[in-house]
């Protein structure tokens, strides 16, 4: 198989970037598109050139962290994949491919197809610790939990905090990373002492970031890998309108705020 590629390059957060036309041929149906662009690379660095940088770990859907926009969609044109789980087969011989970094004020271009997911660790960092007790560790089985209570946290507890949805957003909003943060643990005995706090924190939080307000475009949720529900977003709203409501010794730091 061949491909066109028009890949943006960028040098970084204060340059002008463009896109850059490439060939490739040869190029296997069982690739995955990352090693698609390993190939792409090894022959860039061949012609004495610099080579597109770009995010990867796992490879194996885990991670999070194959940010790339393909014609268009977040992770590339198949429902519930990251981009290292796309192979070249999903695309047609001689096709002409775009491929951009995430597009939000949020997440500033690094280099090439590389950006700044930062603000993601900050609204989590604001969340703070689940308190666990010193002495003896509690038997598992002490604190019974509803099988569809278990079952909702880790539908929630699957994001993988790629940011698909605020690249997907046309408002570059973050609500369903940070409901999907938030709901995981307010659904669990485990994270009940923080429960007003952490909602209250994290979605200052994410306020103080560049990220977009939430129009109800359900984008994030068609183009989430992990198949995230816009569900947890209204569960987010519900806790904070609950935290505020809660007595002022629960509610954390924000108080004084």
């Amino acid at each position: 198989m061949k491909f066109t590629l028009e890949i943006w390059r960028q040098d970084g957060p204060g340059h002008i970037g463009d896109f850059a036309h490439y060939e490739i041929a040869d190029v296997s149906p069982d690739m995955s598109f990352l090693e698609m662009m390993d190939v792409l690379n090894e022959q860039i660095s061949e012609a004495d050139q610099v080579p597109v940088a770009f995010d990867s770990d796992c490879r194996e859907g885990i991670c999070g962290m194959c940010s790339m926009v393909i014609n268009g969609s977040p992770h590339g044109p198949i429902p519930g994949t990251t981009t290292c789980q796309l192979y070249m087969r999903h695309f047609s011989d001689g096709e002409t491919i775009t491929i951009e970094p995430w597009r939000s004020a949020a997440f500033p271009v690094l280099k090439d197809l590389i950006v700044d997911r930062s603000a993601f660790d900050r609204v989590l960092q604001a969340g703070g610790y689940v308190t666990v007790h010193s002495g003896p560790k509690p038997d598992p089985n002490s604190v019974p939990i509803d099988p569809h209570v278990s079952e909702e946290a880790l539908d929630a507890a699957s994001c993988i905090g790629c940011g698909a949805c605020v690249a997907a957003c046309p408002n570059g909003a973050a609500m369903l990373y940070t409901a999907a943060k938030v709901s995981h643990l307010s659904l669990m005995p485990q994270g009940q002492p923080e429960r007003e706090s952490r909602v209250l924190n994290m979605v200052h939080q994410m306020e103080a970031e560049d990220f977009g307000a939430c129009g109800n475009h359900a984008e994030c949720q068609a183009h989430c890998p992990k198949g995230i529900s816009i569900n947890f977003i209204g569960m987010m709203n519900r806790e904070y309108r609950r935290a505020l409501s809660a007595p002022k010794d629960r509610r954390g730091h924000m108080d004084s705020q």
